[in-house]
């Protein structure tokens, strides 16, 4: 058995996923036991090409191919399928290892017997922090706003833009970098691939919680995070991030709270027209239906 399985999707961003791959080479203390599985979400035949004629060629890495686009909770699974670690590491193809974070997270994890999952603390490409965990987007921070609550319950609702250089117990850790003690992942059930994309981490974080397991921001791990360049944004994609939001919630809290947060977002969007063009969307319960997962189609490799 591997200390850590790094399994990372690829998805039309090959470039991305090399320069990842790299970082956890460069990075990684060579008394870590690890494997790198990518697991390429049905990218065109381009991309999947140069991905394979560039792998590194090392043993203890592994490229699998979907024939459909699975989404992000998808495509994890898929890779955790083949992995062979005590611990799981959910790494996004466009976030880059800045330091030795495999050993920093297995000495972390180790010692904390219900800690579920960790992350690293996140910055952008040139080298400024940015956010690296979120409060569960319920009521509250709706209506009240994340200062709000950060303000008046700090010990809840800790500062996110905030740069920290000790461990914090966090609602929610960023979906770029999820560090997971294998057996609590699957005693949590993996990551609900109905959710296309989006909203994966606060969903099995809360799973995690009502398990008796933390999740935890990692601050001496570091990671260097180009947002958005593995899925771009787009109002189909925004819509996107509705449709697994409002699953999340109807799914997770009750029926009351969920028609709440609907009608909520009813309002707002009326009165925000650069929100108009998800109305019809809300209005109708943001169906899983109308979810990017039901537009894939199979692509084989010519």
């Amino acid at each position: 058995m591997k200390d850590v399985s790094v399994i990372i999707i690829n998805y039309n961003t090959s470039k991305y996923t090399l320069k990842c791959i790299a970082s956890v080479f460069e990075y990684t203390d060579a008394s870590i036991s690890f494997e790198v599985i990518v697991v390429d979400n049905n990218s065109t035949s381009e991309d999947y090409n140069y991905l394979k004629e560039n792998m590194p060629n090392k043993p203890n890495v592994s490229l699998t191919r979907s024939i459909i686009n699975t989404g992000f909770g998808g495509g994890n699974m898929h890779g955790a399928q083949l992995a062979n670690g005590k611990y799981l590491l959910f790494l996004n193809n466009d976030a880059f290892l800045k330091n030795d974070c495999l050993s920093i997270l297995l000495k972390f994890m180790d010692a904390l017997p219900k800690a579920g999952v960790a992350t690293a603390q996140n910055y952008d490409g040139k080298g400024n922090h940015v956010v690296s965990f979120d409060h569960n987007k319920g009521i509250r921070k709706l209506i009240l706003g994340r200062s709000f609550l950060e303000k008046n319950f700090p010990k809840q609702h800790p500062k996110r833009k905030q740069e920290y250089t000790n461990p914090v117990s966090v609602n929610f850790v960023n979906g770029a970098f999820m560090f997971f003690k294998t057996e609590v992942f699957a005693n949590a059930g993996g990551f609900d691939t109905n959710i296309f994309l989006y909203f994966e981490e606060m969903d099995i974080c809360y799973r995690l919680q009502k398990l008796g397991y933390k999740s935890y921001l990692v601050p001496e791990a570091k990671i260097t995070h180009h947002q958005g360049a593995s899925t771009g944004t787009s109002k189909v994609i925004s819509k996107e991030g509705l449709i697994s939001h409002m699953y999340v919630i109807k799914k997770n809290y009750s029926y009351l709270k969920y028609l709440f947060i609907k009608y909520y977002y009813c309002l707002t969007f009326i009165i925000k027209p650069k929100k108009w063009f998800m109305l019809n969307t809300i209005l109708r319960g943001a169906p899983l239906s109308d979810s990017l997962k039901q537009s894939q189609k199979i692509t084989f490799i010519k």
